[in-house]
């Protein structure tokens, strides 16, 4: 009976958890509808997710084809298929490798950085500050985070896109010896709309998840420094593990037969 208490109590405490997260989300999206909009601030979110991603999201997309590019080679060497690569690297970066990186590394930088600056709002009771001003707190600090969220991680993940599979052109033709027409004809010719929208829907999807868990947990942090360090783990932490449970739902929302 102790074991099954324990079951039950750490179920009870999971469904609590996520009922207090979906009313966040809600309220959140909620207030992303409602008058007024705080353009000024939406836009310096976006600068920030976007701009100021760009040099991580494009390096590892980069790198990311270039060792694709390398590694397909090398597996399909033994079967003397090499000409498949460039449908390899085109079909992996633009509906798995593209919007999964770029949602890892944007994680790591934007969503700790929104928990670890609403966590220091919250101890510092600035958040409380806002409301006593008659400014609600969810307008003013979630809704242009999440709003930032969905619109700039699809851009940051098309041009991740570009600059991935132009790695794996650099390695298969300046490294492999692979003709340069050929590579971007095939390149071309496989690459359809349903695998770019699928990496674009992915990166939607991944930019609400790291907006919010980003919030939810600086929002709801107590106890001083030692809560913003763990608001900032949670949100790091929770927002790598969602995005990688929603890419199998996506994937297999698009391509399942």
């Amino acid at each position: 009976m102790s074991f099954l208490a324990q079951i039950g109590s750490v179920l009870l405490l999971f469904l609590a958890a996520s009922g207090r997260l979906t009313l966040f989300a809600l309220t959140g999206l909620a207030h992303c509808f409602r008058p007024p909009i705080y353009l000024r601030l939406i836009g310096r979110q976006m600068v920030d997710m976007g701009y100021y991603s760009l040099p991580v999201v494009g390096l590892t997309t980069l790198f990311s084809g270039m060792v694709l590019a390398l590694q397909t080679y090398t597996g399909f060497a033994r079967f003397n298929a090499e000409s498949a690569i460039a449908n390899v690297v085109v079909l992996s970066i633009t509906r798995e490798l593209g919007p999964v990186l770029a949602g890892l590394m944007v994680a790591g930088r934007i969503g700790a950085s929104m928990a670890a600056e609403l966590g220091t709002m919250r101890v510092t009771e600035q958040i409380d500050a806002l409301s006593t001003l008659s400014t609600n707190p969810f307008k003013y600090l979630v809704a242009p985070r999440l709003i930032a969220g969905v619109t700039m991680l699809p851009l940051l993940v098309l041009v991740g896109d570009v600059i991935g599979v132009f790695g794996g052109y650099l390695v298969s033709v300046y490294k492999l010896g692979f003709n340069a027409g050929i590579y971007i004809h095939r390149t071309l010719d496989i690459l359809e709309t349903q695998d770019v929208v699928s990496g674009l829907v992915k990166a939607a999807v991944f930019g609400f998840i790291i907006s919010l868990m980003g919030c939810y947990h600086g929002y709801n942090s107590r106890g001083g420094a030692q809560g913003v360090g763990v608001a900032t783990t949670n949100a790091v932490v929770s927002a790598a593990i969602l995005i990688l449970i929603f890419n199998y739902i996506i994937t297999e929302l698009f391509f399942a037969k």
